[in-house]
């Protein structure tokens, strides 16, 4: 049997098919809370992916702030209905309605460019449009699996919803932009 170092990503204590929440509760790993979570940690490795392609610094800026955002969001998730009010008191990153306007003022900036569009977009002009592309429909996975959590007894605050609408509609618009 190989031996496991003191610190070790693998601690086998997933081997049963479960993972741990924030602050200790085990739950199955397909449960819907974790797929929230997967789907968020995919969209940030997306935009992860499309960094290397940018070359505006303003554009790299904004999108390490919604990696940080998607950390936040991540961290939020993680935890059980039953420690909604530990995490709220916690000095945790969260996502706020700052974070939603500063969304919504990317977007209209971009809009303001008048970009041009017409009906359903045809992804693949060009490497970071194709990146912006994958991350805006992992976006709106990301956006399904959120907006399912309440069903299953995970409340949502509204701020993680609208935030999480507002950076798929951003993600279009700047593949649109990269196209052009």
């Amino acid at each position: 049997m190989l031996e496991v170092p003191p610190v070790s990503i693998a601690t086998r204590t997933g081997d049963d098919g479960t993972t741990g929440l924030l602050y200790g509760q085990r739950v199955r790993k397909d449960h819907p809370q974790i797929e929230a979570i997967g789907a968020f940690d995919e969209l940030n490795v997306a935009l992860g992916a499309a960094k290397p392609l940018l070359t505006d610094e303003h554009t790299r800026a904004l999108i390490v702030a919604l990696q940080q955002n998607l950390v936040a969001l991540m961290g939020e998730l993680a935890c059980a209905e039953a420690d909604i009010a530990r995490y709220s008191a916690s000095k945790f990153a969260k996502i706020s309605f700052d974070d939603v306007q500063r969304l919504d003022a990317a977007v209209a900036t971009l809009e303001a460019r008048g970009l041009k569009f017409d009906g359903w977009a045809t992804p693949g002009a060009n490497a970071l449009g194709s990146a912006f592309d994958t991350a805006r429909v992992i976006a709106r996975r990301a956006e399904r699996r959120l907006t399912a959590l309440p069903a299953h007894g995970r409340s949502v605050r509204p701020e993680l919803r609208q935030f999480t609408n507002r950076l798929a509609d951003l993600l279009w618009l700047l593949a649109r932009q990269a196209e052009q």
